[in-house]
This record gives structure tokens, sequence and C-alpha cells, in this order.
């Protein structure tokens, strides 16, 4: 009798995310999973103990994605780093569709909402660059960043086909408002 083949935890991540990029997120279940690796769900539910699990490792999975796409924005330097992250999130709506949508169009009733890793950079970097209270850098990038969601959700659902160019002017008018403002509200 021939070895049975061990199907890995990270085989089953790596096969969820490709169909919610191929079909979006209500495809994921178990057994279009397992059809996609073709083994019975048997491997799916050895690996994770609910479909609960799979998706919140998918979840994992596609941010992961996502800061790929911020570190490989940064890494090519064609913008400040504070704009590099709205660029790349940006981009990230054009060219993941299905997981901009897993990652920032579901419904969050329920989950306990920590800010991100990327959050808290952003907010750093505003801090350090304009020399300003974190209080008030939360603020400017909580105002920068619904107008960066904004854009990358017209982009997912092919609301305003704007190009590159277009974006970064945006959103360099978006940073230079939302920064007087509150440079003018501290007094410089």
């Amino acid at each position: 009798m021939p070895p049975k083949v061990k199907i890995t935890k990270k085989e089953i991540v790596r096969a969820a995310l490709a169909l919610v990029r191929e079909q979006g997120a209500e495809a994921l279940c178990a057994r279009s999973v397992a059809g996609a690796l073709g083994c019975s769900t048997q491997p799916v539910f050895s690996n994770f103990s609910s479909m609960e699990a799979l998706a919140q490792a998918t979840v994992r999975a596609a941010y992961e994605v996502y800061l790929g796409f911020l570190k490989d924005e940064v890494t090519l330097g064609k913008y400040p780093k504070y704009k590099c992250f709205g660029m790349a999130y940006i981009r990230f709506a054009r060219e993941e569709k299905e997981l901009f949508k897993l990652l920032f169009l579901r419904d969050r009733k329920g989950e306990e909402l920590t800010p991100s890793a990327d959050f808290n950079a952003s907010v750093e970097m505003i801090m350090e660059t304009n020399g300003i209270p974190r209080a008030v850098a939360e603020r400017m990038h909580l105002e920068i960043w619904t107008c960066v969601h904004g854009i990358g959700t017209m982009l997912v659902t092919s609301f305003l086909p704007l190009d590159e160019a277009l974006i970064s002017e945006m959103l360099t008018d978006i940073y230079q408002g939302v920064r007087a403002r509150h440079l003018q509200e501290l007094g410089r």
C-alpha cells in the first residue's frame, strides 16, 4: 500500500487563499478547499478545528499578502514612506480585489478591533514627520485613511477608473489639507 500523502496546514491555507482570490470569500468551504487540493475534507478538518479557524487563517494569510504590498511600495521609494502606505493600500485594492474585500469590506460586528501594525506604523510616521502628539497623529491618520479606503473601495467595485497619477495627487492634497488644519489647531 502506498504511503498516505500528508497535506499540511500551510498547503490548505494556500489553497483557501487561492480560492478566495478566484471566487471570493463566499466560496470558502471545506469541500471547495478539498477539491482544490484533490483530497477529501478529512485533511482540512484534521488541520483545522472548524471552518471558522480556516477562515481566520485565510484572513491572516491575506493580511500577509497586503503587508507584502506595503513592503514592496516602500522598497520602490517612489513616494514618501507614509504616502507609500496609502498607495500600496490602493494598489492592493486594484490588484487583489477579493482579498481586499475579505480584509477591508467584511462585516466586523462582533470582532475585537485593535489597531493593526500598519495603523500603528502610520501614526508613528505622522508623529515623527510633524512633531505632533500621538492623539493628533491618530486623528490625522484616521481622516486620511478614511479617504484612502474610499478610493480603494471605488476601485475594487469599479465605481471610478482612477489612474495612479491622479490618485497620487489626491493623496497629496488630502494629506496637506488635513495636516494644515491640525497644525493650525496646534498653533503652528
